[in-house]
């Protein structure tokens, strides 16, 4: 089977990797990625504002959340087989603006109605910049360095936490919330206009076709990389969409300390992802279950030692270095499964993140509607268990998997 094909002339047009050219690059795709990932999640540090200037519940207002990652989890296939032989700068320049739009008009919304809408572009941005632009390292630096480079274009995750999520919430809570979508919209075309002057025109070399997503989907490694992630995204996001209400319901925390606690747990979630990238590459499954079993831990226990600022706090960490591992767990379970299609797996790990992300925000909503966000906490903690659970009985360690993968 052919996953890609290069003809002379896109060999030819590739673009010059020079050292500094190309590190410059990896920078501007890494503040792309910082970008979507900060206005995906900036509504979690302001869900409770956003709800009352809309007189909507904390449940509905978490459809901000669910709303992208349901289109993220469409687009990411969709626009990797329709934009195939489109240039990738003109893509990721696209998608920047895009993105720009949606922080502007969630601004200036007069209605609930047009915050959807502007996160349905949220979405549509996600998938596609996330499916082109997380695969190019290799193609803006040499080859040697291209490990490094894709190391540093996925620290915008963890740092979209550290920063990007407590500065939004800071400054929502100094000039309301609108003005941080401005903010991050005045960024975002500051990353828009760097892109059009430092990133070389990047041809198609690869077509990965429908074909080959389905070939890739049928493999056991594939499936139960997907059975893994959905558990573990779905814990994740129906507890954390709602730890704002939570931290002020349950812990009593005023706003100025929610900020340093989530910036704490910003934090814990750079240390969480190389360190979960370091063990998942020797110890896959056992990456896994101790970021679940972390996660499960701190959210089950969040509604008995939580009620204390210092048992919050502390339960943060431990949430945080968990799920800073999830991420790069999940990618290279994916990766195994499919190491001669990395475009097809980077596709998949995007659509099934995106859509568990949307769905755990949904369910999370539902649950802290109709009882309490001490029992979505609780509801979060046995799922993320349940991963463990799969994972152990399962007993497909890396090496079982990776033959599994490769005879799908």
């Amino acid at each position: 089977m052919t996953t890609a094909a290069t003809t002379p002339s896109e060999q030819a047009a590739a673009p010059p990797r020079t050292p500094l050219r190309g590190r410059v690059a990896v920078v501007t795709v890494t503040l792309g990625i910082f970008s979507i990932v900060t206005t995906e999640i900036l509504p979690i540090g302001l869900l409770t504002s956003i709800g009352s200037d809309f007189a909507v519940s904390d449940g509905t207002a978490g459809l901000m959340m669910t709303m992208p990652g349901l289109l993220a989890a469409v687009s990411a296939p969709l626009v990797t087989v329709v934009t195939a032989r489109v240039d990738r700068r003109v893509m990721l320049c696209a998608f920047m603006l895009l993105l720009a739009l949606a922080d502007f008009l969630t601004a200036a919304a007069t209605d609930y109605r047009l915050v959807l809408v502007s996160r349905v572009m949220v979405g549509i941005t996600i998938g596609g910049f996330w499916s082109i632009g997380a695969g190019l390292a290799g193609r803006l630096v040499p080859p040697a360095s291209a490990g490094r480079a894709t190391a540093v274009i996925f620290s915008a995750v963890p740092l979209g936490s550290v920063l990007g999520v407590p500065a939004g919430m800071f400054i929502g809570g100094v000039t309301g919330w609108r003005t941080a979508f401005v903010v991050m919209g005045v960024l975002t075309v500051g990353v828009l206009a760097l892109m059009l002057l430092v990133i070389p025109a990047l041809p198609p070399t690869q077509v990965t076709r429908a074909s080959v997503l389905r070939t890739v989907l049928g493999r056991t490694g594939t499936r139960f990389a997907l059975l893994l992630t959905f558990l573990i995204v779905l814990s994740h996001f129906a507890t954390y969409t709602y730890v704002t209400p939570f931290l002020e319901q349950v812990t009593r925390a005023d706003p100025a300390l929610i900020t340093v606690f989530l910036l704490v747990y910003g934090t814990a979630g750079i240390v969480g992802n190389f360190a979960g990238g370091s063990l998942v590459s020797r110890r896959p499954r056992t990456a896994i279950c101790l970021a679940a079993g972390m996660i499960a831990a701190a959210t089950a226990l969040l509604p008995v030692l939580g009620r204390w600022e210092a048992g919050a706090v502390a339960l943060l960490v431990v949430w945080g270095v968990a799920y800073g591992a999830v991420p790069v767990c999940s990618q290279a379970w994916f990766a195994r499964a499919a190491p001669d299609a990395p475009e097809a797996a980077s596709v998949l790990f995007t659509t099934s993140f995106q859509a568990t992300l949307a769905i755990g925000a949904l369910a999370g909503g539902a649950a802290l509607d109709r009882l309490s966000v001490s029992a979505v906490m609780l509801l979060g903690g046995a799922t993320a268990a349940l991963v463990v659970v799969v994972a152990v009985v399962t007993g497909t360690g890396s090496g079982r998997l990776g033959v599994r993968a490769r005879r799908g």
